[in-house]
C-alpha cells in the first residue's frame, strides 16, 4: 500500500455534492470527473472519466438516507478507484450511517457499525475521515486509520459570538451519554453545564425528566451529536422551560437526520433556534425558519490537506 499519492483528487458520489464542491474549492481544486448513475433495475453504475493512477484520492459521501444506496455508491466507487490503481483511497464520510448499531442491545442483535467498517476496508479504503460518530468506540471497529473530527469546534464559536452575557448562559446535555460532548462545548463558550436525567418509572408510563443543575432564568443551549425524529430534543426543551424555569432554549447538533415528524416537532416546540452542520443535506421539504446550517467544508478541507501532506491532525483539536 502506498502511503502518499503523487497528487490529490477529490471525488464525490450523490449524497452530498455541495459539500464535496465546497471542500474542493477550499483546496483550490475541482471535483473529479466521475458519473454515478442507476440502471433501471436500481443497480449502481460508476464511471471514472479521468486517470487516478498513483493519486491520493478522497471520496466524499455521507451515508445518510437513502442509506443503503449511498453506502453502495461509496463502496463501488472505492472499488473502481482501487482497480484504477489509485495510490491511496480515503473515504470522507461526513455522516457515518449505521453508527447507532454499535453494540448488541438485546439477544441476536447485529453490530451493523462493525459490518460497515469491515466492508469499507474490504472494498479497498485505505483510510476513513469522518465527523462525530454516534459512539466514539466505533473507531476501534476499523483496522485502517480513522480520523475522527468533532462538530463542537464549529458549533461553539457561533454561540460564543451570539451570547455575550455568559452569566445567564447554561449548556445542557440532553442525556447522560452526551455529557462529555456538552462539557467540551461548555468549556469553549465559558458557561456552566446542566444535565437532563430521564427516568421511566414503569412500563407504559411517560418519562419523568429531572434537571441536574440550575437553569432558572437562564438561556440554555442543548448540545447533541444528532437530531433524528426530534422527540427527545423537543421534550427536553419543554422540560427545561416548564420544570427548570429557563427563559430561552436553543439547540445544536452535528448531524440533522430529521426523519419522520422532526420538522413539525421543531416548529411546534419551545426551541428558539436549532443549529446544524451540513454533514447531511437539508432538502427543501425539510426547511424550517428555526433551523440554521453551518458549513463543515473548511474543517474537512484542512483535514484532507493535513492527511495529504502528512501533518499531524492533533492541532485541529486544540
Amino acid at each position: 500500500m502506498n502511503f502518499h499519492g503523487k497528487d490529490i483528487k477529490i471525488f464525490t458520489c450523490n449524497s452530498n455534492i455541495p459539500v464535496a464542491r465546497q471542500i474542493a474549492s477550499c483546496l483550490s481544486l475541482k471535483v473529479g470527473n466521475a458519473e454515478v448513475k442507476h440502471f433501471s433495475d436500481g443497480e449502481i453504475a460508476i464511471s471514472i472519466n479521468e486517470s487516478v493512477r498513483g493519486s491520493d484520492v478522497f471520496i466524499v459521501q455521507s451515508t445518510c438516507a437513502p442509506v443503503n444506496d449511498n453506502l453502495m455508491e461509496l463502496l463501488i466507487m472505492i472499488d473502481a478507484m482501487k482497480r484504477a490503481s489509485a495510490g491511496r483511497i480515503t473515504a470522507v464520510i461526513p455522516y457515518f450511517g449505521y453508527a447507532r448499531q454499535d453494540r448488541k442491545a438485546k439477544a441476536r442483535d447485529p453490530i451493523s457499525a462493525k459490518l460497515c467498517a469491515d466492508i469499507l476496508t474490504t472494498a479497498g479504503a485505505d483510510r476513513v475521515l469522518t465527523m462525530d460518530l454516534h459512539a466514539s468506540q466505533i473507531q476501534g471497529f476499523f483496522n485502517i486509520p480513522l480520523d475522527h473530527l468533532l462538530g463542537v469546534p464549529i458549533l461553539s464559536p457561533y454561540f460564543d459570538k451570539k451570547f455575550k452575557d455568559k452569566d445567564n448562559l447554561v449548556v445542557v446535555s440532553p442525556d447522560l451519554g452526551s455529557v462529555t460532548r456538552a462539557r467540551n462545548f461548555a468549556a469553549r463558550v465559558d458557561a456552566p453545564l446542566a444535565i437532563i436525567d430521564k427516568r421511566r418509572q414503569r412500563a407504559n408510563v411517560s418519562e419523568v425528566m429531572n434537571i441536574i443543575g440550575d437553569v432558572k432564568g437562564k438561556k440554555c443551549i442543548i448540545v447533541d451529536d444528532m437530531i433524528d425524529t426530534a422527540g427527545t430534543l423537543c421534550n427536553a426543551a419543554k422540560a427545561i422551560v416548564e420544570i427548570g424555569g429557563a427563559t430561552e432554549v436553543s439547540a445544536c447538533a452535528t448531524h440533522g437526520v430529521l426523519s419522520g415528524p422532526a420538522i413539525e416537532r421543531i416548529d411546534g416546540s419551545v426551541l428558539k433556534e436549532v443549529v446544524l452542520l451540513d454533514t447531511i443535506p437539508l432538502p427543501e421539504v425539510k426547511q424550517s425558519p428555526k433551523i440554521k446550517m453551518l458549513p463543515v467544508a473548511p474543517v474537512f478541507a484542512e483535514a484532507i490537506e493535513r492527511i495529504y501532506t502528512d501533518k499531524p491532525m492533533s492541532n485541529m483539536f486544540e
